[in-house]
């Protein structure tokens, strides 16, 4: 028996100002007589070739399918919503980019299924149901951060209940304020449906979640964990609840993705609503959007920040910029499947003045290279000042042992990364390469005073693995 208690020493948090504060705007695609546009992307899953089923101009309904896996035959990505599909984009020899559905003006139309009780039904049932109405595609395996296969078994799933990346978004309320009805029993029928496929691991946070509704989900295990970031993420939740041997797989999910299974189990259609913080230094008014997955922002709330803003769609540290053109269609411009939050952060590609050499209190120092590494934060955090810029260019990779006081996993992170490097597949192997994902290295990136692109070395060893296995 794992104790459920567990306690991060190592790690890293990072106090940007800004956090979105608990205020709803909604935003559906009916709202007000407007029409949305709203993207189903492969690039924002690995290791998918996607094979198109529509055309422009066809007429689809929430729950259509756009396109499917090549290399996972029968399991669809559907559309978000009913609509017209506008644009198929494409990039360099037509690589599938995304496609573009531009929802109806006025009602929603769906698939419709009877509801399903999942606590009375086998593990096929529900295998079925996920695989094909396209929230298979909400499921990610570890090791590599792929979409799971038609069919594999995992010896565990695990579910993340917050969030300990800077700008963190609050999951208790999340749930709590979807606005679909009877929102909060989506989760719990979630976890039910899961449940039925592998046991379930659910992780808090033990100084704030102990009260939480979260902490009362039924049929799953409740693990609490304390300590800086990356204490959040799920694969430090694996390493210290159930690791990852060579060989095993485990499954991972985004809490509102578990919702949003648990609402088509209880009323039969697929509607992925999410809420997305919009959040950052300078963002005049930072709260939470309630959205479509794959939504198109409106350029009104992109232009929320002041000043040259980076828009990072996921947290500061693992996410994706965006962009917008102005005018030709951009998938840039698109919400991830799953993204819970949009960062905005000035950017940094200004001129700094002598750089590191200029004793400076208003930039954070993990290594203590500004005088404000050696004053304490609590004083500080609201003058620190947080922008893209890398102060400074890439560098050869020296041994400064910073990495080691980042990663709270079983592993050497200095060793497994140069191992990545030269790509060494043997040496990645004893290195704990099946443990991590590149989000699991990010600090060691943001810390790194050698500038090196960390999370991309380890996302390119991770797919020369998969495609050579």
């Amino acid at each position: 028996m794992h104790s459920n208690q567990h306690k991060i020493k190592k790690g890293l948090d990072i106090p940007i100002p800004g956090a979105a504060e608990r205020k709803i705007e909604l935003l559906f695609p009916s709202r007000d007589g407007c029409q949305y546009e709203y993207a189903v992307k492969p690039t924002d899953y690995v290791g998918v070739a996607p094979r198109l089923l529509v055309a422009e101009g066809h007429e689809v309904i929430a729950g259509s399918p756009l396109f499917e896996d090549k290399n996972n035959e029968g399991i669809p990505f559907v559309s978000p919503v009913s609509g017209k599909v506008k644009a198929i984009v494409r990039g360099e020899k037509r690589k599938l980019l995304s496609v573009i559905v531009e929802a109806n003006e006025g009602m929603q139309h769906y698939h419709t299924f009877p509801s399903v009780d999942p606590l009375s039904s086998d593990a096929d049932t529900v295998r079925k149901i996920l695989e094909t109405t396209g929230m298979w595609n909400m499921l990610r395996q570890r090791p590599f951060g792929i979409i799971p296969r038609k069919g594999s078994q995992p010896k565990s799933i695990f579910i993340s209940g917050f969030d300990s990346s800077p700008l963190p978004v609050d999951y208790d309320y999340m749930l709590q304020n979807r606005h679909l009805p009877h929102h909060k029993d989506d989760f719990q029928w979630g976890v039910n449906a899961l449940s039925r496929i592998a046991p379930i691991h659910l992780s808090l946070n033990a100084k704030s979640q102990r009260d939480s509704f979260l902490a009362k989900t039924e049929n799953a295990d409740i693990h609490y964990f304390e300590g800086p970031h990356p204490a959040g993420l799920v694969g430090t939740q694996i390493a210290y609840i159930d690791p990852i041997n060579k060989g095993e797989t485990v499954w991972t999910i985004n809490v509102q993705d578990v919702a949003t299974i648990g609402f088509w189990f209880r009323k039969g259609y697929y509607s992925p609503e999410r809420l997305v913080a919009f959040c950052g230094p300078d963002v005049v008014e930072p709260k939470y959007y309630s959205l479509l997955s794959g939504s198109d922002i409106p350029s009104t709330i992109l232009k929320s920040g002041s000043g040259k803003q980076r828009i990072i769609c996921g947290d500061v540290l693992s996410g994706v910029s965006m962009r917008r053109m102005k005018d030709n269609i951009s998938s840039d411009s698109f919400l991830s499947a799953s993204c819970d939050k949009v960062c905005f952060l000035p950017e940094g590609d200004y001129y700094d003045f002598m750089g590191w050499l200029r004793p400076n209190f208003r930039k954070f120092s993990f290594s203590h290279t500004f005088l404000s590494g050696f004053l304490k934060r609590s004083k500080l955090n609201a003058k620190m000042q947080y922008d893209t810029g890398r102060h400074g260019s890439q560098r050869p990779l020296f041994v400064t042992g910073e990495f080691e006081k980042l990663v709270p996993l079983d592993i050497y992170p200095m060793q497994l990364i140069k191992a990545c490097i030269v790509g060494d597949i043997d040496l990645m192997e004893e290195l704990g390469i099946y443990e991590v994902e590149p989000e699991d290295l990010a600090l060691c990136e943001f810390a790194d005073t050698s500038k090196t692109e960390i999370q991309a070395i380890v996302r390119n060893a991770l797919e020369k693995i998969r495609k050579e296995s």
